[in-house]
């Protein structure tokens, strides 16, 4: 049972893929509330191009693909506030614009073939101790900006014409998020990959909103189910010999499957009202 860990590559894949977990968790549960999933899956793929162009401009990953994170989301945030612009296809256009561009770097980038595959599937064996940090320090970020702007989150989640007119300053609340949800996508794509952070973000949070409707435990319960399928989708994928990312995935789609069967109708009527949302 106690095997895997004695290695310490292990143990390190171990942490940062349980911080990572409960992380996805946490900002699942506004692109959940938010309808934000579409959002969350396509800037996913943006950030992509980011880390393609940070590889090619000897950038550090981190600062190149966060930048390029944060300005996609702004920019998706932006055109989909313009009535004539539907947000899915503000999505489509500059997501897949900005995919391209990693694409059509990476055929003047040979050397990126090796990181270009964990880039897209994940390789939580591979992350050194810088990257357990970074993860570590934006699960704290978001943490905090869920706490100290519990209210105005909680106002403008739910209701966000009205918090506007009462004072609330929502086009700075969305582009926070949009940084927070950025910084989580880009600190975990190598962990989780391009492919599967929109599953480690939408699922936890989903499950979460089966079993209640309550805004604060909804809050606690995503990021536990996020963090339990972390730890527990690594451990499995060591003796199932399998990508951990997408293992840690299928764990979480498997609790979903769970879940909604035991909560029957009510469940099904919650998750609904998210959709009605």
């Amino acid at each position: 049972m106690i095997e895997p860990f004695e290695f310490a590559f292990f143990r390190q894949g171990f942490v940062v893929a349980t911080i990572a977990g409960g992380l996805c968790g946490l900002v699942g549960v506004f692109v959940v509330l938010r309808g934000m999933s579409y959002i969350g899956h396509g800037l996913s793929h943006a950030i992509f191009g980011g880390a393609v162009a940070s590889y090619v401009m000897s950038v550090n990953f981190y600062v190149g693909a966060g930048l390029w994170g944060v300005v996609s989301a702004l920019l998706i945030g932006g055109v989909a506030r313009r009535r004539a612009i539907g947000a899915d296809a503000a999505i489509g256009v500059i997501t897949t614009a900005s995919f391209a561009v990693g694409v059509a770097l990476l055929s003047r980038a040979k050397g990126f073939t090796r990181n270009f595959e964990a880039a897209l599937f994940g390789n939580v064996l591979g992350v050194r101790m810088g990257d357990v940090v970074v993860v570590a320090l934006v699960a704290l970020f978001a943490a905090a900006v869920v706490f100290l702007r519990y209210r105005a989150l909680l106002f403008t989640t739910f209701d966000p014409e009205v918090a506007e007119v009462s004072g609330v300053r929502t086009g700075r609340l969305d582009a926070l998020l949009a940084l927070v949800l950025a910084t989580t996508i880009v600190s975990t794509m190598q962990i989780l990959g391009v492919t599967l952070i929109a599953a480690a973000l939408v699922i936890p949070a989903v499950v979460a909103r089966l079993l209640t409707n309550a805004y604060a435990p909804l809050l606690w319960l995503a990021t536990g189910i996020g963090a339990v399928c972390g730890a527990a989708g690594m451990y499995l994928s060591w003796y199932l010999d399998v990508s951990s990312g997408a293992t840690i995935v299928l764990v979480a789609a498997a609790l979903f499957t769970v879940v909604f069967l035991l909560t029957g109708r009510r469940g099904r009527v919650r998750l609904a009202g998210t959709a009605s949302h």
